[in-house]
């Protein structure tokens, strides 16, 4: 047995990455102390110290409804107590079939078909195979490329690996699934171009150049997230998604929304193609439909998608154990039942442009160079240089982001993403039902903390 030191607070062991026989989520295996939390209630969770800390991204971009919501575990209860297990391979089960249902009553257009799986990567990669085996269906089989944006995160299995733009989270497990190419995306900041329809239309182009460079018979789809989470909550500029419908269309291409972090109100509409008003052929979910209550995702499939299979009786070669489990299922009706009777949407909508205004308020801050995102999902990007916009040095920026902030704002608990996978950034993402109360906090930690980040940088 491994050992480890003592929590005084508890008599429990304080695990580290390197001591403990857990082993997390993208966590480096050092001898750090890793924070145990164990209880929540509403945007606010506490770890086993007694230590309370605001939730500021949503545990992952997830906890629409906020932490310690009864009727969630009531639902999960009573499923679990009438039916806690049956595969939907070849059946079907009421939790399942009602939330099809609803999903589809809720989804944009004639997206009236739901297959279920477990988690956002997973779905990313359900879209894929089904793109591959539709146009194999209708007598296109070269088409199996994938195109997706530079920096954009869409999962960690194979598939979605690939088709993630993140260098650095892909070279160890390279070589990845062949066919997943990459466009610019959305990011002007630095570019000195006006954040307009004709930056729209340029970083549209892109796609279009992209499709017939890698030749449109062998193009399946294109993947891009409402707002691009990774490099700084990129929202589309005006346009931008409308032209990308008419060149997919032009060339025969399935649009793929990937809402895993923009659908079920995040963006302050059920889905994220609502917001810019374009249509998908397909929509990945995950996260907010459950509010992260029980794990389940997967994929909104439109009507066209569906026919060929329809017309020859054939099977989606593809299934997953747990893949609309009926406790998730239930879970989730009954999340989205909590985010109607609430008006969680509405929250949203109405305090978005106070949260937007307060961290505007921090570009007074030297070190933060921009703010931007939309609805409940925003970034705040730090700079080195406020006049001439220069980023850090890669040394430079682990001491800022692992050494200051990130524990700083925990300490003065707040917890957002100190985020180094591009540009140095703060991602924000709170619960839907936060008050003033929470904006009203994470700005004055953000205040705090990128003050004395700053003081400290100039001291260094």
């Amino acid at each position: 047995m491994s050992s480890s030191s003592t929590n005084n607070s508890t008599g429990l062991p304080a695990p580290t990455a390197a001591n403990s026989p857990f082993w997390g989520h993208f966590t480096a295996m050092g001898d750090e102390e890793l924070p145990v939390m164990v209880r929540g209630e509403g945007c606010y969770v506490w770890d086993r110290a007694g230590n309370r800390y605001m939730d500021g991204l949503s545990g992952l971009f997830t906890v629409q409804v906020g932490h310690g919501r009864r009727e969630l575990a009531a639902a999960a209860s009573e499923q679990m107590s009438t039916l806690g297990y049956f595969p939907i391979w070849s059946y079907a089960t009421e939790p399942a079939l009602a939330l099809a249902e609803r999903l589809t009553g809720m989804a944009p257009g004639d997206l009236n078909r739901v297959f279920f799986t477990t988690g956002g990567s997973e779905a990313v990669d359900t879209a894929w195979k089904l793109a591959r085996q539709y146009f194999k269906a209708v007598g296109q089989p070269s088409r199996t490329k994938v195109i997706s944006r530079n920096l954009a995160y869409h999962g960690t299995t194979m598939g979605a690996l690939s088709i993630t733009g993140l260098p650095g989270i892909k070279e160890m497990f390279e070589p990845l699934v062949p066919g997943a190419v990459k466009v610019r995306n959305t990011n002007s900041f630095r570019t000195g171009h006006p954040y307009d329809e004709e930056w729209g239309r340029l970083c549209a182009e892109d796609i279009d150049a992209r499709i017939r460079m890698e030749g449109p018979d062998t193009v399946a789809a294109v993947y891009l997230e409402p707002v691009q989470n990774t490099g700084g909550t990129l929202a589309p500029p005006p346009g931008y998604f409308q032209r990308v419908r008419e060149i997919c269309d032009h060339h025969g291409v399935l649009l793929v929304s990937d809402e895993v972090i923009c659908a079920f109100g995040r963006l302050g509409q059920w889905f994220g193609s609502d917001r810019f008003e374009y249509q998908p052929d397909m929509i990945t979910f995950a996260k907010g439909v459950s509010s992260g209550y029980a794990p389940i995702g997967g994929v909104l499939i439109s009507d066209r998608l569906a026919q060929p299979f329809i017309e020859t009786a054939s099977t989606f070669l593809h299934g997953i154990t747990f893949g609309g489990h009926p406790v998730s299922c239930a879970v989730a009706l009954a999340n989205l039942d909590l985010m109607e009777h609430t008006d969680v949407l509405g929250n949203v909508n109405r305090l978005a442009p106070g949260f937007l205004e307060r961290l505007d308020g921090l570009r007074d801050l030297p070190i933060v160079g921009d703010v931007r995102g939309d609805g409940f999902l925003r970034t705040v990007e730090l700079v080195r240089d406020p006049d001439t916009l220069d980023t850090f040095t890669d040394e430079e920026c682990a001491w800022l982001l692992k050494g200051q902030i990130s524990h700083r704002l925990f300490e003065l608990g707040l917890m957002c993403r100190a985020d180094d996978r591009s540009d140095p950034m703060v991602i924000l993402s709170p619960p839907l039902v936060s008050t003033d109360v929470e904006l009203d906090l994470i700005e004055s930690v953000l205040r705090t903390v990128l003050t004395e980040a700053w003081t400290s940088l100039q001291t260094r």
